[in-house]
């Protein structure tokens, strides 16, 4: 069984109470450790932007609110082999853990893995996100 460090419980301050109760649930049914990186959690919105400008989010923080900066969104990454890891399969199995336990929990959600880009078309192109669906 896995467990969330420090670091990860900081990153996720502010988040809907909600979603860290999915997430209490959801590290200790994984298979895959995960964590939360430093802009995981609730973001202001120059945070946001900046995110925007830099292409890592499709939400500028101003015109298009993201669900980080209401608290209603919390984004992961795999925790393999002592390092941070974004590769698919990883990323899937974490987000299977938070879907069964958003769902044993009775909170509807949403993962960012079967989201496709406008751009692209391409789905999963925001695996390491999940969002409660208000």
């Amino acid at each position: 069984m896995f467990a969330l460090g420090s670091t990860s419980l900081k990153n996720r301050e502010g988040v809907n109470p909600k979603l860290i109760e999915i997430d209490d649930l959801a590290i200790t049914i994984t298979l895959v450790d995960y964590g939360h990186g430093q802009y995981a959690g609730l973001r202001s919105p120059d945070l946001q932007n900046s995110l925007y400008l830099k292409g890592a989010s499709e939400r500028d923080g101003y015109e298009r609110i993201s669900n980080h900066q209401t608290g209603n969104a919390l984004d992961f990454f795999a925790f393999v082999d002592g390092k941070a890891s974004w590769k698919r399969e990883y990323l899937a199995m974490v987000a299977t853990a938070h879907l069964q336990a958003a769902a044993m929990l009775g909170y509807p959600v949403r993962w960012g893995g079967l989201w496709k880009t406008k751009k692209s078309k391409i789905y999963g192109w925001d695996m390491p996100h999940l969002e409660l669906i208000l």
